[in-house]
């Protein structure tokens, strides 16, 4: 699995980038469509109706989209763009990740907490670390990237502790299975949208694909 949340082997379908023109899965992109009113809409799940435009999830590449007006032209046709744009995509995201690790939590595929993570780790149970972008630097430094699995910084402390049950949360991991690869998948797009996907950690050299 690639750092950006992409499975190489996946069957995932291939869309076009309406910026980069690169093509590739579904998994790091975000779709956009055109409303009857002429809004442009981001459709995070994918299922509003009408034909799709991509774009990359990055924020560098979503804002280059809307300077240079490259939804009016995938849309063939005036566009209505909502303000900040990604900022609504930005949060549109971490919701979706937060409500994920929460239903995840529920199910026991997820834990919060120093210990318990450390126990997860130790044990080769965990698949996916998350750590809040707002948390100590050393205290998370004491924690390493799954064998195999995925790291995550994209989240702040209030976020994680929304994700499970508590004012705050530092550190959290989640087992294989389950929602995980759903986790992943909307993490990943988050990461590249606050620019925090592969941020500082001390054992971030053992972030695997």
């Amino acid at each position: 699995m690639s750092r950006g949340g992409k499975d190489k082997d996946s069957e995932d379908p291939e869309r076009r980038c309406i910026v980069t023109g690169d093509v590739g899965p579904k998994t790091g992109l975000v779709r956009f469509v055109l409303g009857p009113d002429g809004m442009i809409y981001p459709d995070l799940a994918e299922k509003l109706p009408g034909r799709g435009i991509w774009v990359t999830s990055d924020r560098d590449v979503l804002e280059k989209a809307v300077a240079k007006g490259l939804f009016a032209r995938a849309a063939r046709s005036q566009v209505k763009l909502p303000e900040d744009l990604c900022k609504i995509v930005e949060q549109g995201l971490a919701q979706r990740v937060v409500e994920l690790v929460s239903l995840s939590r529920k199910t026991g595929h997820a834990v919060c907490g120093f210990e318990k993570v450390k126990g997860w780790l130790a044990d080769g149970k965990a698949k996916v670390l998350f750590q809040a972008s707002d948390g100590s630097d050393r205290g998370k430094g004491k924690l390493w990237t799954p064998p195999g699995g995925r790291w995550f910084g994209c989240l702040t402390a209030s976020e994680m502790g929304l994700a499970f049950g508590r004012d705050h949360a530092i550190h959290g991991a989640l087992a294989a299975g389950g929602l995980t690869p759903r986790v992943i998948r909307e993490a990943a797009r988050l990461a590249g949208l606050r620019k925090q996907d592969g941020g500082d950690t001390a054992m971030k050299d053992t972030k695997t694909a």
